[in-house]
């Protein structure tokens, strides 16, 4: 069984889940492609890494989920996603969330110069899962209706909203788990 970034359900909404993610490690690739081939991209050095492609040789089982953000290349949270995010240069950020028995300090250096290994801060968060394709059209419209849910509840977010992507290409798009994630100011939400 994959093993998925730990986290702690602070609060459930109609929508939507507030979570406490906590400190992480993630390795990171930023690629110029628009969203869809971005996460395919990234995958491979990401893959190569955790395959032993890296100073000690050592592989790192793999997690969930994958995380893909755009933006300014910046706190992104996660280890069983997948994590993608806009860079400021253009293109996104796509990270794998690193077991949680690894630091930044532990994990094996990268051999490959695209791949960055940096610890994501503790972080509260507001998720909601959807199934479907890794569209960039999926996600804006279960980005906008997070957003949209989030401020109806008076709660503020802050960042950049993320894509995680729990499963393999394989799986039928029907079946597969996908987040939006975005952080909330934590000064505007629940706090236990």
């Amino acid at each position: 069984m994959t093993e998925e970034q730990p986290f702690k359900v602070v609060r459930r909404y109609d929508g939507f889940e507030l979570r406490r993610y906590p400190s992480h490690v993630v390795a990171e690739v930023t690629v110029r492609l628009p969203f869809e081939q971005a996460g395919n991209e990234a995958f491979r050095s990401l893959f190569g890494y955790i395959s032993g492609q890296n100073r000690s040789r050592t592989s790192v089982p793999m997690t969930a989920p994958v995380v893909q953000s755009a933006g300014a290349a910046q706190k992104v949270a996660m280890t069983a996603p997948v994590i993608q995010h806009e860079s400021d240069e253009g293109g996104y950020a796509v990270a794998f969330v690193l077991p949680a028995s690894l630091t930044a300090a532990t994990a094996p250096a990268p051999i490959d110069p695209k791949v960055r290994i940096r610890t994501v801060p503790p972080s509260l968060a507001a998720v909601a899962r959807y199934s479907g394709r890794w569209s960039l059209d999926s996600y804006e419209h279960h980005c906008s209706d997070l957003l949209t849910a989030i401020e109806a509840e008076g709660l503020k977010a802050v960042g950049t909203p993320r894509f995680a992507r729990f499963d393999p290409p394989f799986k039928p798009w029907f079946l597969r788990r996908n987040e939006v994630v975005v952080d909330v100011d934590e000064s505007s939400g629940p706090t236990s």
